[in-house]
């Protein structure tokens, strides 16, 4: 494995692992503290995915990495459309904007924003997760990435709990179900 490969894959790698620890934390009802910065860094990982692999492997060429994603589109789902692109692009934005929420207005205004907003945003970012580590992989990954989906979910299951509300666990499950027909 080349150090552009491993750097690539670490840093994705660090982003799902950073963030699965800050839900477990937000549902232990532990410091926010330390949640915020498990999703600080995961962010940060993410960010820091996004240009070793622009420049690992498409040379800062969005072209090349629309083109990539088409491909494995294609492969997975059987349509040639790099669109997911975009969508990975709407992912690292919206996290920043999370992230910047508790940073600059804090971890009382980040609790008390609407259940509806956060429901939405993480069950969104779950679903990629999924996406990317069980429906576009295979192997060990896939098996892990099925282990950690299945950790965010039950982790959001017990934060509904806590705000005696079901419909979280029933969107994860049903978005993990829906997504899981594509493999």
């Amino acid at each position: 494995m080349s150090s552009g490969e491993f750097l690539t894959r670490s840093t994705i790698w660090i982003s799902i692992v950073a963030y699965t620890i800050g839900c477990i934390a937000f549902a232990m009802a532990r410091s926010d503290r330390w949640v915020r910065l498990a999703w600080t860094t995961g962010c940060a990982a993410l960010v820091l995915h996004f240009v070793c692999a622009f420049n690992f492997y498409h040379g800062w060429s969005q072209e090349s990495a629309y083109l990539e994603t088409a491909r494995q589109t294609n492969a997975v789902v059987g349509v040639n459309w790099g669109g997911g692109l975009f969508i990975n692009y709407a992912v690292a934005s919206l996290w920043i904007v999370d992230v910047a929420w508790w940073w600059l207005a804090g971890a009382n205004s980040y609790r008390r924003r609407p259940w509806l907003l956060t429901l939405i945003w993480h069950s969104f970012l779950i679903f990629i997760i999924f996406n990317a580590t069980v429906v576009f992989k295979d192997g060990l990954t896939r098996w892990i990435g099925l282990l950690v989906s299945l950790t965010l979910c039950l982790s959001w299951a017990l934060i509904s709990r806590q705000r005696s509300t079901v419909s979280t666990p029933f969107l994860c499950f049903l978005g993990l179900f829906v997504t899981s027909l594509y493999f």
